[in-house]
């Protein structure tokens, strides 16, 4: 009985409003950080559209940064489990923006 107890106050109960369930699209992020907290923007690049704006920020202890890489880590590990191996980008380690999204380029 003790233990019930313990469980159902270590339990938090999370809720997902219907307009944070959809979603928002990003192809890319913005990692920075200070000696206190990391930063995420994700963003949205459009082919043809030199402009791109932040769709969400993310501000982020370091802990909890480890905590979401480790958590990513592990998530990655099993969808190649199930999917097969994600394909690296290469370069210096840092994915290029993707500017054409490899299809035709826009002409007027």
């Amino acid at each position: 009985m003790e233990d019930k107890k313990k469980q159902a106050q270590n339990q938090i109960n999370i809720e997902l409003k219907e307009d944070i369930a959809q979603g928002v699209y990003s192809n890319l992020a913005v990692i920075t950080h200070s000696s206190s907290e990391f930063v995420i923007d994700f963003i949205r690049v459009m082919p043809g559209i030199p402009k791109a704006d932040v769709k969400s920020r993310i501000i982020l202890t370091p802990e909890h940064a480890k905590r979401l890489m480790l958590a990513l880590q592990d998530n990655i590990a099993k969808y190649e489990t199930v999917h097969g191996f994600i394909k690296k980008v290469e370069g210096s380690g840092v994915p290029p923006i993707p500017m054409n999204f490899g299809g035709p380029t826009a002409q007027a």
